[in-house]
């Protein structure tokens, strides 16, 4: 008996040492990391919901897709409001098929943050995309930098549903304000010296082979499959004009394009 009381005391000091948890049935021992072991959360992919809070926030709760933040298109200035749906810990079932920097399944890896944005409609000129207002913009910047700081994300892997999935999704589109958020340094942007060197002499919008073009962007990140048709090459250009050079987002590979692509993978680094 004396055996069990000793045994049992040991236990009860040896769970309260830093690393070994006294769980149900059973004790952790926590004392002998793994110099592997990475953070799950390597990605932060970006939408806009399409529709009204009321209507975003339902259908976020609903059973078809999930996201982990939630905010609303005009929250407080001071200590906004951001909705969290999901454990950070958890899956939440935001990007579908998706790629980005040679990862696939963009769900298993990423926190998938909403914003309140009606998106686009249709004129006779052809898409007006709404404006994402300033204090959305602040409060996510927020918890953009909480996110970072807690798992190390780099730079270019802050990116928009349309980048991870380009022949699906427009969103966040091109009023995205991408441009702010990399100088709160938290997403990235290409160095304008750099894009002005590799440009050189050429007017920005001479067109350049789009093979030569996809090539620097699978580089970059971006899925670029051998057997893509045109218009699917289209929207992957397309994808990343909204993202780096919202000022023409046609889908055409000219110089500007591929100066942008080449600063970004001397900054950044090459994908593959």
């Amino acid at each position: 008996m004396r055996q069990w009381v000793g045994l049992l005391a040991l236990l009860l000091v040896g769970c309260s040492s830093p690393g070994l948890e006294q769980r149900p049935g059973y004790v952790a021992d926590g004392r002998h990391p793994a110099p592997g072991a990475r953070p799950r959360i390597k990605a932060v992919v970006i939408h806009y919901t399409a529709e009204d809070y009321p209507t975003s926030l339902a259908t976020l709760r609903g059973s078809e897709v999930s996201v982990h933040y939630l905010l609303p298109a005009h929250p407080a200035w001071r200590n906004p409001t951001i909705v969290q749906l999901v454990p950070e810990a958890q899956l939440a079932w935001h990007a579908g098929p998706s790629f980005w920097r040679g990862a696939s399944r963009l769900n298993d890896t990423s926190i998938g943050i909403e914003l309140v944005n009606p998106g686009y409609t249709r004129t006779l000129s052809g898409l007006r995309w709404a404006a994402f207002p300033p204090e959305q913009i602040a409060a996510l910047q927020a918890l953009l930098r909480d996110i970072v700081q807690r798992y190390g994300i780099p730079p270019e892997n802050i990116v928009g549903h349309s980048d991870i999935a380009p022949q699906r999704k427009q969103d966040p589109g091109p009023r995205f304000p991408w441009v702010a958020l990399a100088r709160a340094g938290l997403g990235a942007w290409p160095d304008a010296g750099q894009v002005r060197a590799r440009l050189g002499d050429r007017p920005a919008r001479s067109p350049v082979q789009p093979a030569a073009l996809l090539a620097v962007l699978a580089r970059y990140g971006y899925e670029v499959p051998p057997d893509m048709t045109v218009e699917q090459q289209r929207r992957v250009i397309a994808a990343f004009q909204m993202h780096f050079r919202p000022a023409d987002t046609r889908g055409l590979a000219d110089a500007e394009t591929l100066a942008i692509a080449e600063a970004l993978v001397a900054q950044y680094g090459a994908a593959l």
